[in-house]
């Protein structure tokens, strides 16, 4: 059963606790982030229920919020989560080869993992680098001015840390 810890119980109630009362749902992206890290790195329905549990809202009020923000994963993810940004100036500047470079390097589609469970696929709207196309987000990491060989050696620094 997916439950927080006490010490994580305590967390959430401090963080329900910096917005106005009966503004508690203001709460819920800081909770989605905080379950997200501790459950698996991933939000699965009963996640999202529980989230809801805690905030007293409708589970349906987290399923929105959840599948509206690219940054919560709703399925399994790899330890390197490569999120391509694919919005015009990346796109411009060659996003959808970067894009095409990781799928084949890495043998898998967007939305997929590796089989060994190292590698996770997405393709997200802006992440507000526009300047620094194309680029994508590796973690709390963004990596820019993108080329297959910059790729390459993010793929390979990935592997070595493993």
């Amino acid at each position: 059963m997916t439950k927080f810890s006490d010490e994580q119980l305590k967390q959430v109630q401090e963080l329900i606790a910096r917005y106005p009362e009966g503004k508690h749902k203001s709460a819920l992206i800081p909770l989605l982030h905080m379950a997200q890290d501790h459950f698996g790195g991933w939000l699965s329905a009963e996640t999202m229920d529980y989230v809801a549990s805690l905030l007293q809202l409708e589970p349906i009020e987290v399923y929105e919020v959840a599948t509206f923000y690219s940054m919560f994963n709703l399925q399994p993810v790899g330890k390197h989560v490569f999120e391509v940004c694919q919005t015009g100036p990346c796109m411009l500047n060659g996003s959808d080869r970067i894009i095409e470079h990781i799928k084949k390097r890495l043998g898998i589609g967007v939305g997929e993992t590796t089989a060994d469970g190292l590698f996770t696929l997405k393709t997200v709207e802006c992440l507000g680098a526009c300047g620094y196309a194309p680029m994508m987000q590796y973690g709390i990491t963004y990596r820019e001015h993108l080329t297959e060989e910059k790729v390459d050696a993010i793929i390979n620094e990935c592997r070595t840390k493993n």
